[in-house]
């Protein structure tokens, strides 16, 4: 097949009407495993299939993608970048996107490759091509190029040739196209930034970083809102806080969130805010950053007591992130009262609100419930126990109520707030005091679906794998679940017929 496939592929020049034999050359192609194709890729002379690629017949370009697309996959990147560079930069051209991808993608292949990307980097036209992509009108082009953008500018020679020859004056005329084009680049340079303290440095005396920064703190309340994402992806790294904080940018978030309630239109930008804060807080630490900036803890609170659905849902998923360790479980713990009413809130919409709200209860409370089985102390026992116990009058009801819904999402968001809590003595004891609670446990003909089976079978391993499940639970009950936990989710009790004469 192999050598059908060069013999395909020498005819190509010669033929008049190409698209049948480039249908029978895709189906050959595609047929072959790439281990086969990688014997015989370095052999493969793919100039044919590059010159009818680039036609205007959008249907011959496309047959033509799909096989370049896998045979320059069988190909070492190195051996693409000698011998094909000429021909993907001629693919940057192409007016059919289809064909711009491949080039941009096959690009980005290339530079990940220690040995290959100084045949990129000194390509500057190649790389200036792919600039002019981000301004295009096809995203997904214009995301490919910011991918293969970002890696090259993994190496030094990458961020220098970046940043440091006529390229940087391509990246700020292109930002020049439209607020949509501009946005695109500071995404770029994001991630550039946030990949080591280097490219950071890089990006910042660009001044295309300050500049984003700049509009931040702007008077466009759309423009906040992209910022605030840019920056949060920023925050992610620890060079990227320590630039946000020296540069008093984290300052001025928290100063927007507190003038929040003097302009109308700050929900549209505030959740952005508050994730910017709920990210800080597990990327560092809750008690220091809520001790910090107390206005982000208390604006989550506020929100959580409104009535804005939207709102309401951001504090409620904020509260999960910050709750997700024990840390954030104290500090949370030391709002006394007023954390306890929000709760018994989170409660009341895990069971009376609309669906996506309600499932981002289940995944907040499930997230806030769970205690590592090193982390079983007596006061974290008791506070889970009463945070519990603040959700509804009969919480164990509430949540079997919720698990025997026919809606897989909340079905399954019911049966992760279970199995948070299973590994708590308290919570064990509850569930046997539970009539029928066990017995739906280990019965495997109420999940419907593969999500649900899965689901239950975590709650199984949760609780057979607590040191304390045996003895409240009881032996009789643990032999169970372990038989359970044993023949896994998906098990089949095989059944047995007996023929009897006559019977059909």
């Amino acid at each position: 097949m192999a050598a059908a496939i060069e013999d395909m592929l020498a005819a190509l020049p010669g033929l008049g009407e190409p698209t049948e034999e480039l249908r029978k050359l895709k189906t050959a192609v595609l047929a072959l495993p790439l281990s086969v194709l990688r014997e015989r890729a370095p052999q493969l002379r793919l100039g044919p299939l590059f010159s009818l690629m680039n036609v205007a017949d959008r249907e011959q370009a496309a047959v033509c993608v799909a096989i370049l697309e896998r045979l320059l996959q069988a190909m070492d990147p190195i051996h693409v970048a000698r011998t094909y560079q000429e021909e993907l930069r001629r693919g940057l051209y192409h007016a059919d996107d289809a064909v711009k991808l491949l080039a941009i993608s096959q690009v980005g292949r290339i530079v990940e490759c220690s040995e290959a990307i100084t045949e990129i980097v000194n390509s500057l036209d190649l790389l200036r091509q792919i600039i002019l992509c981000i301004g295009g009108e096809k995203i997904a082009v214009a995301k490919e190029a910011i991918v293969s953008l970002s890696k090259i500018a993994h190496t030094t020679s990458g961020l220098d040739v970046l940043f440091g020859s006529n390229l940087l004056s391509d990246l700020k005329s292109v930002m020049t196209v439209s607020d949509v084009v501009r946005y695109r680049v500071y995404e770029l340079l994001v991630v550039i930034s946030s990949a080591s303290a280097e490219s950071l440095d890089f990006c910042v005396r660009s001044g295309i970083l300050p500049q984003l920064l700049e509009e931040l703190t702007g008077d466009d309340v759309l423009l906040r809102v992209t910022c605030t994402e840019m920056v949060t992806i920023l925050a992610g790294s620890i060079h990227g806080r320590q630039f946000l904080a020296q540069q008093g940018i984290i300052d001025k978030i928290s100063n927007m969130i507190l003038g929040a309630d003097s302009d109308p239109l700050s929900g549209l930008y505030l959740p952005g805010l508050i994730k910017f804060f709920g990210n800080l807080a597990i990327v560092d630490s809750p008690q220091q950053i809520c001790e910090q900036y107390p206005a982000f803890l208390e604006k989550v609170l506020d929100m959580a007591e409104g009535n804005d659905n939207t709102l309401v849902g951001v504090a409620v998923d904020t509260l999960g992130v910050l709750g997700s360790n024990i840390e954030g479980k104290q500090v949370l713990q030391k709002t006394g009262i007023r954390f306890n009413k929000i709760f018994r809130r989170v409660g009341h919409h895990a069971k009376n609100a609309h669906t996506e709200l309600r499932v981002r209860c289940l995944d907040s409370i499930s997230s806030l419930m769970f205690l590592p089985p090193d982390e079983h102390t007596d006061d974290l026992l008791a506070m889970a126990e009463s945070w519990f116990k603040c959700l509804s009058q009969q919480p164990m009801e509430l949540f079997q109520n919720i698990v025997m819904q026919p809606f897989p999402e909340l079905h399954c968001g019911a049966l992760k707030v279970f199995t948070a809590i299973a590994n708590q003595p308290w919570a064990q004891k509850m569930m046997i005091d539970s009539p029928g609670f066990i017995e739906y446990v280990i019965d495997r003909t109420v999940d419907p679906d593969k999500d649900s089976k899965d689901a239950k079978f975590e709650l199984v391993k949760a609780l057979v794998n607590s040191k304390t499940s045996a003895e409240v639970l009881g032996n009789r009950h643990y032999l169970k679940l372990r038989a359970y936990l044993r023949e896994g989710p998906y098990y089949i009790k095989a059944v047995s017929t007996v023929a009897v004469e006559g019977s059909e």
